[in-house]
């Protein structure tokens, strides 16, 4: 509790000019929450130990339930497997571990029954090595139209094992491999059973749009874009300057890469959202691209490009309340310009869970598992994961949820090694522990086997003990729950507008009091007020020291911890009435 003193001086709040105007259009994609689906891991129908197409459309109900507004699904189409789906073999079927085109079709009808949206992944930067394209390309000559789909260079007789720049794999080691005869290196920013296309074919350009087609007649409402940051490649391919390592330490620019944020990536998209502009309903594109800076980002979410790009500066944000508001308000610079949402995430199947990687010590706070970390404290990282998440859906435009997130998941960092099956640590012989943490299938029921995930205890990555006790059934019906919280700040945000609301900074004022009675601007505070037609808003986050005592005149519409009624404690989030 703070003295009476410190409480008023606390409430002491002086109102910043308005600083990103409310929305006024009104397509889904702006505001809308959409929940991210990762087959292998989601619900298990056939009982074989990995999810499936019917297992996601017997849980869609529970998804309409917390509140979301779409779902996006992960990768489910024909694939080795090399990499979860990410290698594609053929864009236009399904996998027979998740099901076939007609278990497709029936997903996206049942989700649009319930109101749902549905939008699929697309991974365009690079094929499965099983791909016909590739295993024609290979069983062409060099210097053939076949070859041309792909980035192929001839090997240097005098330094046959030099590969032909110094470009790394972003799974470790050289991005480039020889052809099973030996004839030439073939280039592959992943795993070297993912090849990468050559986009300055036509050819390439024209059977995207095909493949678009093709599911966009099917009834999907949108596609989420792999490494859409990453499809073209500077001219003549030279080496990079710095190592990947060393490019992220620096914060440098991404486009400084030769591989990554070129700018001829923007002339693939405009024939892309042309197309999906002839379609009814806002089918919207979502970017995946990991760019830095803002304006850089800015580019992506041009009138004519994608109508979203993820927020990964965000995702990336220490713990720490100075630096959230420079995210949230460059972001809101750089996009108010082009006229684009922002789109909020804090997590995927790529990155440590929230509820972990927010707790860890500053020197661990990575967004992928390299090496080991201690394991943090629980209580700490379901503190922080679900005030993150309060600030998140309290600002407008447009949010994603990863699966099992608002359960209050954990990362799992005690997988053994025998279970594990990202490339990442295959390819650096486990100096790199990868992603499979964030991927284990999620628990439904406690006293099931694999916790109702599937009909039987064979899930394809071994659950820890602890999701018994945060499975589904646990939480439903439990106000003080994540899942609760969840489906409360979706109800809300509903209800107060704040997808779409204009937004303002809300600054500590002057203080010259003692320490004692003071919020100085390093307080660990950030607020914002959201207005809509349903009132004004505030939003509180406290990553600071000091309680934050609530004004006499607001009123608590949710809060992300239990029992929050006259202060904000340190590591809560809060969303005040101010109407």
């Amino acid at each position: 509790m703070t003295s009476a003193s410190s409480a008023s001086s606390a409430s002491k709040l002086t109102k910043a000019a308005p600083f990103h105007p409310s929305s006024e259009q009104d397509e889904w994609w702006r505001s809308g929450v959409i929940y991210q689906v990762y087959p292998r891991s989601f619900a298990d129908a056939n009982g074989d130990g990995i999810g499936d197409m019917k297992g996601i459309a017997s849980r869609l109900e529970y998804l309409r339930g917390i509140g979301v507004d779409a779902v996006w699904i992960s990768p489910f189409y024909p694939s080795p497997q090399k990499d979860a789906g990410y290698d594609v073999s053929d864009y236009c079927d399904v996998e027979p571990m998740f099901g076939n085109l007609r278990d497709a079709d029936d997903l996206i009808e049942r989700a649009h029954e319930l109101g749902l949206k549905v939008i699929f992944d697309l991974v365009p930067n690079h094929t499965s090595d099983q791909h016909p394209w590739f295993q024609r390309a290979l069983a062409a000559e060099p210097g053939s139209y076949e070859r041309d789909w792909y980035i192929f260079r001839d090997i240097d007789p005098e330094n046959p094992d030099t590969p032909p720049n110094n470009w790394e794999s972003v799974f470790g080691n050289s991005a480039w491999s020889k052809t099973p005869n030996e004839d030439q290196w073939y280039l592959h920013l992943f795993d070297s059973s993912q090849p990468d296309l050559n986009w300055n074919k036509q050819a390439v350009r024209e059977a995207f749009l095909d493949i678009l087609r093709f599911w966009l007649d099917r009834g999907v409402d949108g596609f989420r874009v792999d490494v859409a940051h990453g499809l073209v490649k500077a001219d003549g391919l030279p080496d990079a300057k710095m190592t990947t390592r060393e490019m992220a330490g620096d914060g440098m620019a991404t486009q400084t890469s030769p591989y990554w944020d070129q700018d001829g990536v923007h002339e693939i998209y405009p024939e892309w959202r042309k197309l999906l502009d002839t379609y009814p309903g806002d089918r919207a594109m979502v970017a995946e691209a990991w760019v830095e800076p803002y304006s850089r980002i800015a580019r992506y979410v041009r009138p004519n490009e994608f109508h979203q790009a993820f927020n990964f500066s965000f995702l990336d944000a220490p713990w720490d309340a100075s630096f959230l508001a420079k995210c949230i308000r460059e972001t809101y610079e750089a996009n108010d310009i082009v006229g684009a949402p922002a789109t909020w995430v804090l997590s995927n199947h790529d990155v440590i869970r929230p509820a972990t990687r927010l707790a860890l010590d500053p020197k661990h706070l990575v967004s992928q598992l390299a090496e080991a970390v201690p394991e943090p404290d629980p209580v700490v990282g379901a503190h922080r994961a679900r005030a993150a998440s309060t600030l998140m859906l309290g600002l407008p435009g447009s949010g994603y949820l990863y699966q099992g997130e608002e359960l209050g998941l954990p990362e799992v960092l005690d997988l053994d090694d025998a279970s594990r099956e990202d490339p990442i640590f295959i390819r650096t012989a486990g100096e790199r522990l990868g992603r499979d943490g964030c991927r284990v299938p999620i628990p439904w029921v406690k006293d099931a086997p694999s916790y109702g995930f599937g009909k039987n205890d064979n899930s394809w990555l071994p659950q820890p003990e602890c999701f018994g006790d945060i499975a589904v059934d646990q939480q439903e019906g439990d106000p003080n729950s994540a899942l609760e919280l969840y489906r409360t700040l979706l109800r809300v945000r509903r209800e107060r507008g704040l997808g779409s609301g204009s937004l303002d900074f809300i600054e500590p004022a002057e203080l010259t009091a003692s320490a004692d009675d003071s919020i100085a601007d390093d307080s660990g505070l950030l607020i914002f007020d959201v207005s809509s037609e349903a009132g004004t808003t505030r939003v509180v986050l406290n990553t600071g020291t000091t309680p934050w005592r609530i004004p006499d005149n607001a009123r608590v519409l949710v809060s992300s911890w239990p029992g929050v009624t006259d202060s904000v404690l340190t590591d809560c989030a809060v969303w005040l009435a101010l109407d």
